[in-house]
């Protein structure tokens, strides 16, 4: 399998198509221009996303990133486009049975009606929207597992915002029996509900869709935007002339986790 590597990741390159055929097992992550920032700087993320079996990109920046760094990217695989491209290609796959973990109060529920009315069976078996830092909360999430375990899921489709998702997946996967693939997907859940507008697709693809989101929702996303992710164009413009090294930012980050100490130990 190819990959791309865009800063301190390894991206999955191939097509949606591809990617559906091959799916079978595994954590999936959509890594996005926030997220590449975001294992910069956070030693947990690195960790949760070290688990990930696939990696694909969400971003239409991460595309033109890649094709400036001369390896470019064949296909951007969103997570509000890879669900429904999902549950469509499983309509049939009675072995498909998906749990719906995120968003607001009764929303996952609201997604859950209708992507089974869209299919024509019951393809999403299970949801649940939790409290607000609820992964704050061991009590809940143990509930949560349990929950999940009792439905007889095989797929968790999790949309509570990265790193969030991520860490869980992280902290909880071993205790998720039945769970094969696990997916974790941001905003996906509230798109698949019409709680929340997608961006017209010339939008998405010219890739201003952080501009209309950051227009939805100015509150929550002006820091994300307008701050904390200006500098990925400098570090990309660092990799093009390597200038960007992979190791020193690991290392940095990592500097007083256990990950650090077996790299030290290790020689890496």
């Amino acid at each position: 399998m190819n990959k791309v590597k865009i800063l301190n990741l390894e991206i999955d390159n191939f097509s949606k198509v591809e990617f559906l055929e091959n799916l079978e097992s595994g954590v999936v992550f959509t890594p996005n221009v926030d997220h590449l920032m975001k294992l910069q700087k956070d030693a947990e993320f690195v960790q949760a996303y070290s688990i990930s079996n696939y990696k694909v990109c969400d971003s239409q920046i991460l595309l033109l990133a890649a094709r400036l760094l001369g390896t470019p990217l064949c296909e951007k695989i969103s997570g509000s486009d890879l669900l429904p491209a999902f549950y469509n290609y499983h309509r049939q796959n009675e072995n498909i049975k998906i749990f719906l973990l995120g968003a607001g109060v009764g929303i996952a529920m609201q997604a859950q009606q209708n992507i089974n009315r869209k299919i024509g069976r019951n393809i999403v078996i299970g949801s649940y929207s939790p409290t607000y830092g609820f992964e704050n909360n061991v009590l809940e999430c143990q509930q949560i597992v349990e929950m999940i375990n009792n439905s007889g899921a095989t797929v968790l489709v999790i949309g509570v915002g990265a790193p969030k998702q991520e860490k869980w997946i992280y902290k909880y996967k071993e205790q998720l029996r039945h769970i094969k693939i696990f997916m974790a997907l941001g905003a996906t859940i509230d798109f698949e509900a019409g709680n929340m507008k997608r961006a017209p697709k010339w939008i998405s693809q010219t890739g201003f869709e952080w501009l209309f989101r950051l227009l939805c929702e100015p509150k929550r996303l002006w820091k994300r935007y307008l701050i904390e992710d200006i500098p990925f164009l400098f570090l990309i413009l660092k990799q093009k002339f390597n200038w960007y090294l992979k190791k020193y930012y690991l290392k940095k980050i990592l500097k007083d986790s256990q990950i650090y100490h077996f790299l030290k130990k290790s020689g890496i």
